[in-house]
């Protein structure tokens, strides 16, 4: 049993904090020990120079909001091939976030739901990071031209830590569009019939632990075409959601 830290963005805008809304802050200091032994995987294994810079970015916020760490090790193309070694040494890991198809094939590549089944420490994700990490992942059409393919897959198996399946950023998609598209009125709207996505803003997130699961903070859902507010900042929900 592990804690999972399912996130939109973990940082805000302005200036790069860990979020003090909704207790992000104040709960990862508590479930991160002292002194973590840290891992950061990729969305993209092979920008290693991309992910070099986003590992410096990433540690710095994290020391900054007072968490310390013995180690920080980036799994990427690099090292792959050690994933078994890595995840077991590791107490704490971030699954950043990124392009989602990409990502899921190198998570599928490294066989990552195989080798978290013992994990017993805390997950952070980030963004694509979190949209993977559901039984079934809804990967929302991001660049131009996946919207109208007849060949995008828009479903596939994740990593089956969590039933929730989440579009992250809501104030950024808001009002936006892909292929001439409105991303969550034409789109995912449409994607909804028989499905439920929950919508975070950043910093918000689902809290996971001990076999429950909570949302913290500004949150919504669009089911079967509509759309409607759950949480607000500041407030908690338990799952499910009638």
């Amino acid at each position: 049993m592990f804690t999972l830290f399912l996130t939109s963005s973990p940082c805000n805008d302005t200036d790069g904090a860990i979020f003090e809304k909704n207790g992000l802050r104040e709960e990862l200091l508590r479930q991160v020990p002292v002194g973590a032994c840290a891992l950061m995987v990729a969305s993209d294994p092979s920008d290693t120079c991309g992910n070099d810079m986003a590992s410096v970015g990433l540690r710095g916020t994290m020391e900054r909001a007072g968490m310390s760490f013995a180690s920080w090790k980036i799994l990427d193309r690099r090292n792959q091939h050690q994933v078994s070694v890595l995840v077991r040494e590791s107490d704490f890991i971030i699954l950043c976030g990124g392009h989602v198809p990409t990502q899921h094939q190198f998570f599928s590549q490294i066989y990552l739901r195989e080798e978290l089944r013992a994990f017993q420490g805390t997950l952070l994700t980030i963004s694509a990071g979190s949209m993977n990490c559901a039984d079934i992942v809804y990967s929302l059409p991001e660049y131009q031209g996946e919207a109208i393919s007849p060949t995008y897959q828009r479903f596939f198996p994740g990593l089956g830590l969590t039933s929730v399946q989440i579009l992250p950023h809501y104030y950024m998609w808001k009002g936006g569009k892909v292929d001439d598209l409105l991303v969550y009125e034409e789109i995912a709207a449409e994607d909804s019939l028989g499905r439920r996505f929950y919508v975070f803003p950043d910093g918000t997130y689902l809290f996971s632990k001990f076999g429950y699961e909570e949302i913290r903070g500004e949150s919504y859902i669009i089911e079967n075409g509509i759309f409607r507010q759950i949480c607000e900042d500041g407030q908690k929900v338990l799952l499910p959601i009638i």
